[in-house]
């Protein structure tokens, strides 16, 4: 790899020191940089985006190259990171083996969620980690209606639902009470948010599955509200009687692994300091 795209998050990196010095060592090596701050648009003919900051930098960013099959490379410039989990410190041995192309690629596998009113598509997007939705409005509880492949599976009254891949079962989902699930595994995970009911227990699907969640009426008269979120951004307000089809994208996103820390390891630590 020769082109890159330095991609930093300006309230890790204000000034971009790091992001230069980054820069600077790539092109003393004879590649070729170019710099994007909070995922502007990614230049032409660039092979790797280097991103500078934490997971939710790299969300970002996966959306930016999700149409272009750009493979991510994340720089971890907080707390250790499940997705950007190259050290700042090791970083310029991490260029190096990224220079002389010496790296493992993941392909990690996205959603696909499309919003539906009156059976009319108004809004779709791609999440790497999660489709959230969350009552809107005055504190009342939604009713969700869940169906897997046109086949009624249970309803939840709550105050949303969040549909995740394995990559998302170490974020939210998590602090919901899911279960945490090895990123390589295609599934699609459905955890309540603060269910109102004694069925609490996150739900494990196929890759294959389509899940769609209706949503119903809230406990006080008149429509519920609620809003639907990709990997935090694009919200979408539904009322009763709209429904969220959610499956596997046909995109996904590539993430350069290079510091040999499993999976497994990152979340040792994780655990360790909890």
């Amino acid at each position: 790899m020769k082109k890159f795209m330095i991609l930093r998050n300006s309230d890790k990196d204000r000034r971009g020191t790091f992001s230069k010095k980054v820069g600077d060592y790539l092109t003393e090596k004879g590649a070729e940089c170019f710099y994007s701050i909070d995922g502007m648009d990614i230049d032409e003919d660039v092979e790797c985006v280097i991103v500078l900051g934490g997971d939710g930098t790299m969300l970002r960013a996966a959306k930016k190259v999700v149409d272009r099959g750009i493979p991510l490379m994340g720089i971890n410039l907080g707390t250790l990171g499940y997705l950007a989990e190259v050290d700042r410190r090791d970083v310029y041995s991490a260029l190096d083996h990224l220079l002389e192309d010496e790296y493992i690629l993941e392909e990690r596998m996205m959603l696909r969620g499309t919003v539906y009113h009156n059976d009319e598509v108004i809004a779709s997007d791609v999440a790497l980690n999660d489709v959230v939705i969350v009552r809107q409005g005055r504190l009342r509880v939604v009713s969700f209606m869940n169906y897997v492949n046109g086949e009624y599976l249970n309803s939840y009254n709550a105050d949303g639902i969040i549909l995740s891949t394995a990559t998302g079962s170490t974020g939210y989902s998590l602090s919901c009470g899911g279960p945490i699930v090895s990123p390589e595994s295609k599934a699609i995970l459905l955890t309540p948010i603060s269910p109102h009911t004694l069925i609490t227990r996150s739900i494990i699907l196929t890759s294959s599955d389509q899940i769609t969640v209706m949503i119903g009426q809230g406990h006080e008269p008149g429509a519920a509200e609620a809003s639907v979120s990709f990997d935090g951004d694009a919200y979408i307000t539904v009322h009763s009687g709209d429904r969220i089809v959610v499956e596997k994208s046909d995109k996904s996103t590539k993430i350069i692994k290079l510091s040999g820390v499993s999976f497994l390891e990152i979340l040792r630590q994780k655990m360790a300091g909890s």
